[in-house]
């Protein structure tokens, strides 16, 4: 017996659970207790799909023990060439007592997870209450239709059973079957809708993303949707601060609910905070003295809207690099001299300009990826049309028509092991991506996004452990049963993995046990068949949830549009990098160590940001600093005496002096520099007295 590849995938899991959430997550922004559950939720799902394998392996095993010993005690001692028949053990084999103990401590604190703490946590985020046991009052609010009607469905399970005889519902067995199939049921019905759709859709999506110019046309198409809702959340956010400014005008400091008001006013970023100040209201807008309730009614307003407007922000600017690396992929195309080219040039690392140089990148963007996407596509289709006709046929137990389970058969009579837990390890692992990756493109979870680089909120981290929680354990079983592993979906006395005998069968409840958990499944065929048409696609675009169809007129109208937008943002971006190469050749003339001063005088010296929201006055020789808006600093200082120096460059602090000279009419770096009004006139730097902003 060894624990090395026990020990493994439970490290695997970890590291892979831990690096997920370093990536999606903030650890340093979101509380800890948010960071610990979602961290625990993610690491016992991979850990059951990591580690399952093993217990089929185990499984494997004792059932050749068991099946030997017996053949073994029909030998005759007294014969003359007794051929007792042994097993070969895995090298993966751990003690029984391992397995059960593992599992029970899963997915019972799994279940507790996404059904108890989970659900109070999304609520207790969102809640707009001011303290701690407000919040739980809210959650709990919150969660009572919720939790009711898992009350209710229990309490006519509980009723159902107590009417058949022989049957102890207050055994605790009995309880944990009905808590666990309530659960599985559950699971496998949000599982079965949601694999209708990605058996197809994972493989044709592979394939159409060989083809560029398709991709860029879909993204184009989600551009011009995405920059719909961001402006839709900006409208949503602009009028909850505009409530938010109407009754900070009613709650002055002093008041009783100004430091309610304070929190709120904290949740706002300060760039939304600044343009919240600087905008007149109505002169009919009302200051009456708000309620706590219609503080803590803003408060969740606030919250929600930032939500939104932050995930939106996001999506764009992830799309927006996308499909800037989409239309540079397709014009590298046709280029000659086999070098990639990009638009918008990013930093490499040493390691990336050594073994992903520009000729290497565009071998594989250019060539190899369209290949290699469409490779993946057909193993993907192969793992489809093997997933679902497994799915329509494995209650057969003879002849054994599930693939799988005809796989796992003949592995066992050659002790393969290995073929075993690499086939049980793909097949999870396919169906669990084809599952997750579907849940967050439902256009009603829009709220839940997924965003790299630490920009996913806490809302969307805690409902991701939740699904995973809901939908590993009830896949995994389902997986079993495609293998023959399940004796009571198969009718058949077979020995069951640890993990069957753990999750408890249905056995209590005999419509779900016989019917719906043997017969639902083949409603993916069905879903198939739909998904492979677009009926779903079509449907919702009729009743004004648009989808990307190609021969429809509505899709090529959203197209053009999002191709405006793109090239809108293009422009924004090729004049922010050239306002960059101005400011860096700025710099490198220039080091900004100095600061500009008049030789032989100490007259006032204004040194002015581009935000146009805080500029500082300097006064050499006196400790004062000034801040306020152009208007107030141009009230202050008149513009006759300022000169703008780099208004060539566009630099983003712009040193602005008084324009009084000394005879030899030179302006004069504090470490040596100097600008002559001979260089004024070269570069282009317009005379005394005109300004210009740009």
């Amino acid at each position: 017996m060894h624990y090395g590849p026990l020990v493994t995938k439970i490290l695997l899991s970890f590291m892979l659970s831990t690096s997920v959430l370093f990536r999606y997550g903030n650890w340093f922004r979101h509380h800890i207790i948010v960071t610990l559950v979602v961290q625990l939720a993610w690491f016992f799902s991979f850990l059951i799909i990591f580690a399952l394998p093993l217990d089929v392996i185990s499984t494997v095993f004792r059932q050749c023990v068991e099946e030997n010993v017996h053949l073994n005690a029909t030998i005759d001692p007294n014969s003359t060439t007794p051929t007792p028949i042994t097993c070969e053990e895995p090298w993966s084999n751990v003690p029984e007592s391992i397995f059960p103990n593992l599992w029970r401590t899963v997915y019972w604190t799994m279940q507790c997870l996404t059904w108890l703490f989970m659900p109070m946590m999304q609520s207790y985020i969102k809640a707009g209450d001011f303290t701690i046991k407000g919040k739980l009052k809210s959650a709990l609010i919150d969660n009572a239709i919720y939790y009711g009607s898992y009350l209710f469905i229990c309490g006519i399970l509980l009723i159902y059973l107590a009417t058949r005889p022989g049957i102890d519902i207050f055994e605790w067995s009995k309880l944990k079957a009905i808590a666990s199939s309530a659960s599985n049921t559950w699971g496998l019905f949000l599982l079965v809708l949601l694999l209708g759709y990605a058996l197809v859709a994972v493989p044709r999506n592979l394939w159409n993303n060989s083809n560029q110019s398709y991709v860029l046309n879909h993204a184009y198409f989600k551009a011009a949707k995405l920059s719909a809702d961001k402006a839709e959340a900006e409208e949503i956010v602009d009028d909850v601060l505009e409530s938010l400014q109407a009754i900070s005008l009613a709650v002055r400091p002093g008041h009783a609910l100004h430091q309610n008001l304070e929190t709120i006013i904290q949740k706002v970023p300060s760039e939304l905070k600044d343009r919240m100040n600087r905008r007149q209201l109505p002169d009919d807008t009302p200051t009456d003295s708000p309620g706590e309730k219609t503080l803590i009614r803003l408060h969740k307003q606030v919250i929600k809207s930032l939500q939104v407007l932050q995930r939106t922000e996001t999506q764009w600017s992830i799309l927006v690099e996308k499909i800037f690396a989409l239309e540079d992929t397709l014009k590298n195309l046709n280029s000659r001299d086999r070098v990639y080219k990009r638009t918008f040039d990013k930093p490499k690392t040493v390691v990336g300009r050594i073994f992903y140089s520009s000729t290497i990148e565009w071998y594989w963007k250019c060539v190899f990826a369209s290949y290699m996407k469409k490779m993946l596509s057909v193993l993907a289709g192969i793992l489809s049309v093997a997933v679902v006709w497994s799915e329509v046929t494995f209650f057969n137990k003879q002849p054994v028509l599930s693939i799988f389970a005809y796989i796992v058969n003949v592995a066992k009579i050659n002790y393969d092991y290995s073929t075993i837990e690499l086939m049980s390890t793909l097949v999870i692992l396919y169906l669990c991506y084809c599952a997750y990756s579907t849940v967050l493109k439902i256009r009603v979870l829009n709220l839940y996004y997924l965003a790299p680089h630490h920009q996913t909120n806490e809302y969307s981290l805690i409902f991701s452990g939740m699904m995973l929680s809901r939908l590993t354990p009830p896949l995994c079983l389902n997986f079993l049963g495609l293998i023959h592993m399940d004796s009571h979906i198969i009718k058949k006395q077979v020995l069951e993995t640890h993990y069957t005998q753990i999750m408890g069968h249905m056995d209590v409840i005999k419509i779900i046990s016989d019917g719906f958990n043997i017969y639902f499944p083949m409603a993916i065929l069905f879903f198939c068949v739909a998904t492979y048409f677009s009926l779903g696609a079509r449907l919702l675009s009729a009743v004004g949830f648009h989808q990307f169809i190609g021969d429809d007129e509505i899709t090529t109208d959203l197209v053009n549009e999002g191709r405006d937008l793109i090239k809108r943002e293009k422009r924004k971006r090729q004049r922010a990098e050239e306002a960059m190469m101005r400011r860096r050749e700025f710099h490198e003339r220039f080091p900004p160590s100095g600061r500009l001063r008049t030789r032989g005088s100490t007259d006032t010296i204004r040194t002015v940001r581009n935000d146009d929201t805080q500029e500082s006055t300097l006064l050499p020789g006196r400790n004062l600093d000034y801040e306020g808006t152009r208007e107030e600093v141009d009230t202050r200082f008149p513009p006759d005496l300022a000169d703008d120096i780099d208004a060539r460059f566009g630099v983003s602090t712009r040193n602005i002096i008084n324009e009084r000279y000394d005879s030899s009419n030179e302006l004069e770096f504090s470490d040596g520099y100097q600008l002559d009004t001979n260089y004024r006139n070269r570069v282009g730097i317009p005379p005394r007295g005109i300004f210009d902003d740009v």
